[in-house]
């Protein structure tokens, strides 16, 4: 497969702003992935003629954030940031890309994409920073690959983007499952990982012990339960044009809702094709494996302390990932580590209270530039 290595800038469009994922034609026009043009005056061509292009950003407000989804939808939101492709442990990545300096690469949770860092981009890169949001393997615009959904895979994923951005070492910040594998990142290739920021994220062990002993945790991971189950989970996910994920998303935060138009891009997201299928991999690993001697090996290996100086952030009203389970991961770190409870916070801190969030991730990375 062919890679465009290259920038793909954001395209100026009406409304939300999606940008075409595709390449610039000399005539001015931008080819898509799915064989449409969409042309200098804002129609899109395809085989059968031409219609208009509808780029605008879900409707806000309301109860309702189905909306009318977008006729050409797509990952690759435009903004400030650049779009492009690298290739990295035997797969290929999307990632957004913002500023220079220092590498922060921001790894997002389920049931996102790199969009959930949009806040973080334009911070990060003011700030004097290079700032990346990664698609993980399976979702947005990144490979969607029959295997290698395990946490060590994952992890590689993560520290071999940072050495395909030509750096070698990285400020990792990841979110809920982003947040577990920068815990197995860290520990698999502390040299990479220049400082690390955890967020709605348990250390691996302390969550492994959780979902054998702790009742409440074990029920607030029902939905993850429910995702053992073959093929069902994905007809659920993705049905009435993922409504399902709306719920999630709105249940899960705390007195700060997500706003609409963000919620409805998530929605959209899990949508493309065998997203709800690649996302929920991971989890169907977590709990099959605590039994297996490859799940048994990997909480071993995890015993490895942490060299990497650790922010480990916890939304005090997170429903998930309870705080008193996420509480003690600086048992795992031989390096500086800072706990910060966040009162009144759901499940997404930085997309919650993005700015109190980012002025604690610029201080800690700041502390820790050298």
């Amino acid at each position: 497969m062919s890679l465009d290595q290259k920038p793909v800038p954001a395209q100026p469009s009406a409304g939300s702003g999606d940008t075409a994922s595709g390449s610039d034609g000399t005539d001015g026009t931008v080819t898509n992935d799915d064989g449409t043009v969409t042309n200098d005056d804002g129609t899109v061509t395809s085989d059968g003629g031409t219609a208009p292009a509808d780029r605008g950003a879900a409707p806000g407000g309301g109860d309702d954030v189905r909306g009318t989804p977008p006729a050409a939808w797509d990952v690759r939101q435009a903004g400030p940031w650049n779009h492009r492709d690298l290739a990295a442990n035997g797969a290929r990545f999307h990632i957004a890309e913002l500023g220079q300096g220092p590498l922060v690469l921001l790894v997002h949770g389920w049931p996102q994409y790199w969009w959930a860092w949009r806040h973080q981009l334009t911070a990060l890169a003011e700030a004097g920073y290079r700032a990346v949001a990664l698609d993980l393997r399976g979702i947005g615009g990144s490979d969607r690959t029959p295997r290698g959904y395990d946490p060590g895979n994952l992890a590689l994923d993560i520290t071999g983007v940072i050495r395909s951005l030509g750096e070698n070492r990285a400020h990792l910040v990841g979110h809920a499952s982003g947040g577990t594998l920068s815990w197995v990142a860290a520990v698999m290739r502390p040299s990479v990982i220049q400082s690390l920021t955890v967020v709605s994220a348990a250390h691996p062990r302390d969550l492994r012990r959780a979902l054998l002993t702790d009742r409440r945790q074990m029920a607030a991971f029902e939905h993850i339960l429910g995702f053992q189950r073959p093929w069902i989970p994905e007809r659920r996910l993705v049905a009435d044009d993922a409504a399902l994920i709306g719920r999630y998303l709105d249940a899960w935060t705390g007195r700060n809702q997500l706003d609409r138009a963000a919620v409805a891009a998530y929605r959209e997201a899990i949508r493309i094709p065998s997203t709800a299928h690649c996302s929920i991999e991971p989890y169907r690993w977590l709990l099959r494996s605590m039994a297996r001697p490859d799940g048994i090996q990997f909480a071993r290996r995890m015993k490895k302390p942490i060299t990497a100086p650790t922010l480990h952030i916890q939304g005090a009203a997170d429903p998930v990932l309870l705080s008193h389970t996420a509480l003690g991961g600086g048992e795992y770190v031989a390096a500086p580590y800072r706990w910060r409870l966040m009162p009144g916070i759901g499940h997404f801190p930085h997309e919650e209270a993005p700015e109190q969030f980012t002025a604690e991730l610029l201080d800690w990375i700041g502390r820790h530039k050298d």
